[in-house]
């Protein structure tokens, strides 16, 4: 049995929210908030898949579906936000699936919008940018990073913050997406998120998608705040994972890469050229690292401008975590998942895109 849930909802749901949880007591009660503040006129139910909390989240999620039957609380045992997405389909009513996580601020008519725009029907999937907002000193500096374009590669999922300065009007997406919404029966057929992928999920079922003819659409109005990690420790496991299935990803799906991908792993060969290659190849890598290094002060100083002399000061480190996770990664996940040569032929020009 895959847990309880408040069975006394509406009969007919225009939306289901998909939220998994894990350990959330300090904040799933604001989070719970932020989710009924919605204004869409329609029927929404809000599905919260815990993982076996160790904490009272379950308890809590519980309390609230008491006074208002549109919440439903689901057990999770898979434990990852993937395998939570799945029992949150499996048991969805709602012709539209939204992806809501816990540490993501949305704006109140962000599913209004959203379903307004499938409901056109030339796209399948609607998502927003992120906007990095920090909440505390290491993240308001992730943020600070995210917020320049060395820090997101100039990356579509990115808010309008960004130096990129890209993210006006509607985009057209690649498998770089942020959650957002879709029509069930999309999800559905393809077969719900691929639970061998416990990061990088989003991207993978995009690729999926965008193979079987269907559009991906980012909308500015939907833009989310999203808070970054709040410690350096906490971003290398974050980036080191997204490093590792996004080479996964591109194994199994060759179009998903982009060529701007390819920078951190580069970065972290550059290191191992610089340290251990045969000179030649080591005066290389050292050149390339210097170069790094004149584009994260050159960033840094940009970005310090409008930030506390702390704040700044901490972006090289910042950087530097962020990329040499990501690269050191991806390295790990071609060892790991096997070397994605058809990605990189086509990212070298010598196969046929999409």
């Amino acid at each position: 049995m895959e847990g309880s849930a408040n069975s006394d909802g509406p009969a007919h749901v225009d939306a289901s929210v998909l939220t998994p949880v894990l350990n959330e007591e300090r904040h799933i009660s604001d989070t719970v908030t932020a989710m009924q503040a919605q204004r869409f006129d329609g029927e929404v139910e809000f599905l919260f898949m815990d993982g076996r909390s160790e904490d009272r989240t379950k308890e809590i999620l519980e309390e609230l579906a008491k006074s208002d039957p549109r919440i439903r609380v689901f057990d999770n045992p898979g434990r990852t936000s993937t395998a939570g997405l799945n029992v949150g389909l499996r048991h969805a009513r709602g012709d539209y699936l939204v992806r809501m996580d816990a540490h993501t601020f949305y704006p109140e008519d962000y599913i209004a919008r959203g379903v307004e725009r499938l409901r056109k029907g030339d796209v399948v999937w609607v998502a927003g940018p992120q906007v990095p907002f920090g909440t505390d000193a290491w993240s308001r500096r992730v943020a600070l990073a995210l917020n320049t374009w060395l820090g997101t590669g100039g990356s579509a999922r990115w808010g309008a913050d960004s130096e990129s300065g890209r993210n006006s009007g509607e985009r057209e997406l690649d498998t770089g997406v942020f959650a957002g919404l879709w029509l069930r029966s999309t999800v559905e057929e393809q077969g719900g998120w691929d639970e061998d992928w416990a990061i990088n999920q989003d991207s993978e079922l995009a690729a999926r998608v965008l193979d079987a003819g269907g559009r991906i659409v980012s909308l500015p109005e939907l833009a989310a705040r999203y808070v970054p990690r709040n410690s350096l420790r906490g971003l290398a496991r974050q980036y080191w994972r997204y490093g590792n299935y996004r080479a996964k990803t591109a194994a199994r799906h060759p179009s998903s890469l982009e060529r701007r991908q390819l920078f951190a792993p580069a970065l972290a060969i550059a290191v191992l050229a610089a340290v251990a290659a045969p000179e030649p190849v080591r005066r290389l890598g050292r050149a390339g690292l210097a170069a790094y290094l004149a584009a994260v002060i050159a960033t840094s100083a940009r970005a310090g401008s409008r930030a506390s002399a702390a704040d700044a000061g901490s972006l090289p480190a910042v950087f530097a975590v962020m990329h040499l996770s990501w690269g050191f990664g991806f390295l790990s996940g071609c060892v790991r998942f096997g070397p994605p040569f058809a990605a990189l032929a086509r990212t070298a020009g010598l196969r046929r895109s999409r």
